[in-house]
């Protein structure tokens, strides 16, 4: 058995997802203006080393708080439809090649679970591992992060559990694997693994990178446009 693991932001899509649906939630009116400063400003604190993804949660997720779920379920076909012109070509061919070696490919990222399974689908990558967002009686969410979240060493632990769960093997027990990240937050899972590779990696990355001898790649690209 061999495993493919994707970041997903600034790694499998040159932006960051939470970012992008920031954004879409803005220009449709959804969401005020001001709520682009408070995201961005929890985007320089993960660069700084310094976010703490709990306080993350509720400051973005938690202004869905008061959304109907079928209300947010049509938001989300909405977005899914706006990303899926800008899945990178690099990023696709990478998929692909891994799934011709045979090779089981998932997602791991610390975005919320209902952002990135738009992603996930339109890659047609059919496991993700994510940071697991709080639902009220209702249904509607509640900015709380259930469990741990997958983030930093976390992600180690979301993929030894995704292996036992799924098939009963653990990381020391899969023959070969691949984790592709651009983030040195990752560090824990890309040494826990057998390949790492750095993906237009960070400036800390891409030092451990260089002083470890890992594979460094381009940071796949947006589509051109038609």
């Amino acid at each position: 058995m061999q495993i493919a693991l994707f970041d997903l932001d600034h790694t499998l899509v040159p932006f960051d997802t939470g970012q992008a649906w920031t954004e879409f939630l803005i220009r449709r009116g959804h969401w005020p203006a001001s709520v682009r400063q408070t995201y961005l400003d929890f985007c320089h604190q993960y660069v700084a080393g310094t976010l703490d993804l709990h306080a993350m949660h509720r400051g973005s997720v938690g202004l869905l708080r008061e959304v109907p779920a079928a209300t947010l379920a049509q938001w989300l076909a909405d977005f899914r439809a706006e990303l899926a012109p800008r899945l990178p070509p690099a990023a696709l061919a990478l998929l692909a090649r891994h799934r011709q070696a045979g090779d089981l490919c998932a997602i791991v990222t610390a975005t919320p679970r209902f952002l990135a399974e738009p992603l996930a689908a339109l890659f047609e990558v059919p496991h993700l591992l994510a940071t697991e967002s709080g639902l009220d009686e209702a249904g509607r969410r509640t900015g709380e992060i259930i469990g741990e979240p997958c983030f930093r060493a976390g992600k180690i632990g979301h993929v030894e559990r995704w292996l036992a769960r799924c098939f009963g093997r653990s990381l020391a027990t899969v023959a070969r694997s691949w984790f592709y990240s651009d983030s040195a937050s990752d560090l824990p899972l890309l040494q826990a693994v057998s390949d790492p590779v750095a993906v237009g990696p960070d400036a800390r990355l891409a030092a451990h990178a260089q002083a470890a001898g890992w594979p460094v790649i381009a940071r796949p690209v947006l589509p051109s446009a038609h």
